[in-house]
């Protein structure tokens, strides 16, 4: 699908966008990937008052060694904060992906978020739980749980724990879209969010959920970012299609014979854990099995400098780009989120 195609190339929010002068605060989550990207552009193209805006980024990892995440992340997100002069706030449950998903009979771990005014942990308490197996493909987010545990309290965690919030507008922006999914073409483009208090009688909050490009195509989001000459992350210029975790468990054939490829002993490590907990990521086949039938993206294959780039966590001096060009993964067939 040419760029050019693009039947909206010039729409910049969702028809159902609300009165962004309105909040004193708006959060936008971003992971490095074009989606959340495409929602600050957005934003920005819609006239957000900039000094409202700050970035939230969950280390999915924990702020620790890579297990599951591209070791790039994190600074893809630091220097798109630098590049547009925006706070940038992480926050993680300690120990990341690895602790949750080793965890038997322990309660859950803390989560650590920064604010304004430094850093804060909370949680931590609560019933024993076992895990001890990989998240699974799954629409309950029980069930896949990385992204409720790591994602979905994890953010809820940092907004309710900071009393800049309370008797406060609030906007939270994330960027899930109808095109991804059925599931996710069902959600709300704007709705009051999680822990909104605005109707209680203590600690009241007035927060909104607004996912801007909810109603985008693929080829809207890759638009704004050229439009702003932003670089797509390093893991879709080498062929892959959707920047979640490196080693999501949505992950097709081709995508795990990548990874197989250019990071074997983080590869050979989730084969351990699969034999190790007698479950596999995809229950039907493991992964040495699901990576024999793929093969390895070209574009990868053919730039060992790219795979050494976002296997690096290495600072990035910017992300904005004069020599703008559209990514290997461009509407590639990668798994998405059911």
């Amino acid at each position: 699908m040419p760029l050019g195609s693009d039947r909206r190339a010039c729409q910049s929010v969702d028809l159902m966008s609300p009165d962004l002068a309105s909040y004193e605060r708006i959060i936008v989550a971003v992971s490095g990937g074009k989606d959340g990207t495409a929602c600050l552009l957005a934003l920005l193209e819609s006239g957000a008052p900039a000094e409202r805006i700050e970035l939230w980024h969950h280390e999915v990892d924990g702020a620790g060694r890579p297990f599951m995440d591209w070791p790039s992340t994190g600074p893809y997100v630091a220097a798109l904060a630098r590049d547009f002069s925006l706070p940038l706030y992480r926050s993680w449950r300690e120990g990341g992906f690895e602790r949750e998903m080793l965890r038997d009979n322990a309660p859950i771990a803390p989560v650590v978020f920064e604010t304004p005014d430094g850093t804060i942990r909370a949680g931590g308490q609560g019933p024993m739980g076992t895990r001890m197996r990989f998240p699974q493909v799954s629409a309950s987010l029980s069930v896949r749980w990385c992204s409720a545990s790591l994602k979905v309290d994890v953010a809820d965690r940092a907004v309710r724990g900071q009393d800049r919030f309370l008797n406060r507008r609030t906007l939270v922006v994330t960027g899930e879209r109808a095109e991804e999914s059925p599931a996710r073409a069902r959600y709300a483009a704007f709705e009051p969010h999680r822990t909104d208090t605005r109707n209680g009688t203590r600690r009241r909050r007035h927060v909104d959920h607004w996912r801007p490009v909810h109603a985008w195509v693929e080829a809207e989001v890759w638009a704004i970012l050229r439009r702003w000459r932003v670089m797509p992350a390093y893991p879709y210029q080498a062929g892959f299609s959707r920047l979640s975790c490196a080693f999501c468990i949505f992950g097709n054939a081709d995508q795990f014979a990548t990874l197989k490829w250019m990071d074997a002993n983080r590869f050979a490590k989730l084969v351990r854990y699969e034999k190790n907990f007698g479950c596999t990521i995809k229950r039907a086949r493991g992964l040495d099995e699901l990576s024999s039938e793929g093969r390895a993206y070209q574009a990868a294959r053919s730039c060992p400098d790219l795979v050494a780039a976002f296997l690096s966590d290495g600072a990035l001096r910017t992300v904005l780009t004069e020599d703008w060009t559209l990514p290997a993964g461009t509407f590639g067939s990668g798994e998405g989120p059911v």
